[in-house]
């Protein structure tokens, strides 16, 4: 039986268990110049040295004014590429795999009136923040795809309204993550894989599935599903409807859905706080990993705690 512990192969990448350390941005310990601190080093080696199985470093910003706040980490400028290449190294001397997100904020609702000719020039910044991940030694990228930012907002068929070749159908609206996937397709190879973090809810489930469903036939090879755009009709917290037997947060919910529709492995995110929960999702098929995001904050070595856990529950000795 496939549990939280066992091993997963993405091409030539050895994932040596099933918990991903998720993006966590880190502002407090990044500076307004983007740059990479020994803080962040040693966050990273914390949670390399604590047993994570896969680390995706925090939502790195590919443009000077796409940021979240002024102390985001950057990859807009070669100048990056030193630090984050020492965040790489950190974590391959555990031997733990690392990605790293790349991400611009966007526009929210007023991504309907942006020239197209500002939506090329980011798609650029994207491409060259593309090179220099790979040339900093990261094993692969996640494309933010969700929470509300800009590729989240060019998907959603809420707010992208246009009428050009970033929006309108379902093909122009997903055009963007088209272009920037197949015009860097040389960069991937065994050795660099592409993640991609999607919402769930773009705005319904249903349209999860279908980005899902297009997004491993463009190539990604591991997909994140969180949240997106909701339909702005729903008032409550749960964004889709979940069945009352489900014990966990919905957005895992989506994350169990939208794994029955693709080949790829799925991570599944938010709210996993214990091992028995991580566990029950993995044992059952749920899903491929469980990304265990605040719990790492208080506590980086959360994995070696979840094994002595599972070790207990199932009677191991001494492993």
């Amino acid at each position: 039986m496939t549990s939280l512990f066992s091993p997963l192969k993405i091409r030539n990448i050895e994932i040596k268990n099933r918990i991903v350390l998720p993006p966590l941005v880190r502002f407090s310990i990044v500076g307004t110049d983007g740059l990479v601190t020994d803080e962040l080093i040693k966050w990273y080696e914390d949670v390399a040295e604590g047993g994570t199985g896969l680390i995706i470093v925090e939502a790195t910003c590919v443009s000077s004014d796409g940021k979240l706040r002024e102390n985001q980490l950057g990859i807009w400028d070669d100048r990056y590429i030193e630090g984050l290449s020492r965040v790489a190294d950190k974590c391959h001397e555990y031997n733990v795999p690392v990605m790293i997100q790349l991400h611009h904020a966007g526009f929210k609702e007023k991504i309907k009136d942006v020239s197209s000719e500002t939506l090329e020039q980011i798609l650029a910044d994207f491409k060259r923040a593309f090179v220099r991940a790979k040339k900093a030694g990261f094993d692969g990228i996640e494309i933010h795809g969700a929470h509300t930012y800009l590729i989240s907002q060019l998907n959603s068929r809420v707010w992208n309204t246009r009428d050009d070749e970033f929006g309108g159908d379902f093909l122009r609206r997903m055009n963007f993550s088209r272009l920037l996937i197949e015009e860097t397709k040389e960069l991937f190879d065994d050795d660099f894989i592409l993640g991609y973090r999607m919402g769930g809810n773009e705005p319904e489930l249903s349209d999860g599935i279908k980005i899902a469903k297009y997004l491993e036939s463009l190539g990604v090879d591991i997909l994140h599903v969180s949240s997106g755009i909701p339909n702005p009709e729903y008032l409550k917290e749960e964004k889709v409807e979940v069945p009352e037997e489900f014990p966990l947060d919905w957005v895992v919910y989506m994350g169990t859905v939208i794994k029955k529709y693709v080949n790829i492995p799925v991570i599944g995110v938010r709210k996993i706080k214990k091992e028995k929960h991580a566990s029950w999702l993995i044992e059952n098929g749920l899903l491929d990993f469980v990304a265990v995001g605040r719990a790492m904050i208080s506590r980086p070595y959360w994995p070696k705690v979840a094994r002595k856990e599972y070790d207990i529950r199932n009677g191991i000795k001494n492993s």
